[in-house]
């Protein structure tokens, strides 16, 4: 069962370094955001647990295993009842040339990106594989010239700080009598 953690200043410094470096030993990790190794192993073990970490992977260059052409895809459904939407995104899911499915709202009901050798290529998972999932009625292309951006990083920035703890009768004492 997965937990909800707070994520503290240290576990979102783990996040980044795993972010960043997931080859990283526990202890690079943790002389990098000033922990010792036990409670770094801990945190991350407890992230993974809670769901926050989900996986570990490898960036690959998609240019040099020959996935050369970026299409953005606007999709829409004929129809947006469970069936229709379930089976489409099972045959999404079940795609590899497809890496990103997003619902959304707008023009448009899925926005697809697909990854192809190239143009020709394209054309054919066009005709063979996307007019032909489930629900679809109108697809718009666009190839994408050049990624500007492409980071898989999420921004995990500082955590909020804590509320003030109320003080207590003795904490005053001794802060007046210090």
């Amino acid at each position: 069962m997965k937990e909800n953690i707070l994520l503290d200043t240290y576990s979102l410094a783990i996040l980044r370094e795993l972010q960043r470096d997931a080859r990283q030993t526990v202890q690079q990790i943790a002389e990098r955001v000033g922990l010792s190794s036990t409670p770094c192993w801990k945190r991350i073990k407890d992230m993974e647990a809670a769901g926050v970490i989900t996986g570990y992977s490898a960036l690959v260059d998609r240019t040099r295993v020959g996935l050369n052409l970026l299409v953005v895809a606007e999709i829409n459904l004929s129809q947006h009842s469970e069936d229709v939407v379930q089976a489409f995104e099972r045959a999404v899911q079940a795609t590899p040339a497809i890496v990103r499915c997003l619902s959304t709202t707008g023009q448009s009901d899925y926005i697809l990106t697909v990854l192809v050798p190239g143009i020709a290529e394209y054309e054919r998972f066009l005709h063979d594989q996307l007019f032909k999932l489930p629900g679809v009625t109108h697809v718009r292309s666009s190839i994408v010239l050049k990624e500007v951006k492409a980071d898989v990083r999420l921004p995990v920035t500082a955590a909020p700080p804590a509320p003030p703890r109320a003080r207590t009768r003795a904490s005053a004492s001794r802060a007046r009598a210090g």
